[in-house]
């Protein structure tokens, strides 16, 4: 992946054609909006402007053809929170704004993709019905809730939000492994939100969850940034510990696979914003390593007694 920022970053052609390839994707159009996210990033709001208005046109023409809005709103989302980013050189303000973008995203879906979202609605339900008639083989009849377009459209906004987030996050890598290495590490494991934000995030989302099921899936956008503040927390741990990737891998399996462990994530952030866990790592970290300083220089040998 650095190798192919590296060709991104050399040159304007170079840019263009890996920009314009994923954007004509449904597969890659992530690899494009990282793309322009690094480009805007490096060198500013008119090239990654430029880069972005001709990455529009592949992803217009498959909006066009197919009815997929996807790549053009995952471009246009993670072009904004680069600018945010590049502005203000605050990530943790840059992955905020991935909630209104996430709710812009669902509530144009819904003014202007109706008919879409409809037939997303009639897939999931026939995929459903599938599913109920394999679990009731058994003898036990087995009913799932069938998702509406209001639900879906949600779901396709958190799927917005989320993505534009990660392609955020590996522009800011590509970034640093070019140009810092190591810097990105330590931004993403400092991630963090003061206790209004996070109240407010909570909040928004339970009261979101509460107005019904139809809702349920917009609530997802709010809590997207509390689950990258538990996730940059887990990093952190890992990296004062000394743990290796490994550890790592294992937990990611275990976040993708089982519900309660996105909620333990969540929880862990909103804790995090009263507690500073990682100041209290670093702060118990350094008394470790003071004593263990003091007990080295209290045992080693001084050099008095090696001339005796």
């Amino acid at each position: 992946m650095k190798g192919l920022a590296s060709f991104v970053m050399s040159g304007r052609f170079q840019a263009l054609l890996v920009a314009l390839a994923g954007a004509g994707s449904l597969l890659f159009c992530w690899i494009s909006a990282a793309v322009v996210a690094l480009v805007t990033l490096r060198k500013g709001a008119a090239a990654g402007g430029w880069l972005l208005a001709w990455a529009l046109l592949p992803a217009g023409t498959l909006m066009f053809v197919y009815a997929d809005s996807g790549p053009l709103s995952l471009l246009v989302a993670t072009a904004v929170l680069a600018l945010v980013l590049r502005a203000t050189v605050n990530l943790p303000l840059a992955v905020l704004c991935a909630v209104p973008l996430g709710g812009l995203a669902g509530l144009a879906l819904m003014a202007f993709s109706g008919e879409q979202l409809q037939q997303v609605a009639s897939y999931l339900g026939d995929f459903l019905a599938a599913i109920e008639q394999q679990l009731s083989q058994g003898g036990e009849a087995v009913v799932l809730s069938r998702p509406d377009a209001a639900q879906v459209a949600g779901m396709m906004g958190a799927g917005t939000a989320m993505t534009a987030v990660l392609c955020l996050l590996l522009a800011r890598y590509w970034q640093a492994a070019l140009y810092n290495p190591g810097g990105f590490g330590q931004e993403f494991r400092a991630l963090y939100y003061p206790p209004a934000i996070t109240v407010a995030l909570a909040l928004g989302a339970v009261a979101l969850a509460a107005m019904g099921p139809a809702y349920r899936t917009w609530a997802v956008i709010c809590v997207l940034p509390l689950a990258f503040v538990g996730l940059a927390l887990v990093h952190a741990r890992v990296a004062l510990r000394g743990q290796g990737t490994g550890w790592l891998v294992g937990f990611y399996i275990a976040w993708l696979v089982f519900d309660p462990v996105k909620l333990l994530v969540v929880f862990a952030a909103i804790a995090d914003s009263w507690f500073k866990f990682r100041q209290r790592w670093d702060t118990r970290a350094g008394s470790v390593v003071e004593r263990r300083g003091d007990t080295r220089r209290d045992d080693a040998p001084h050099e008095d007694d090696e001339d005796r």
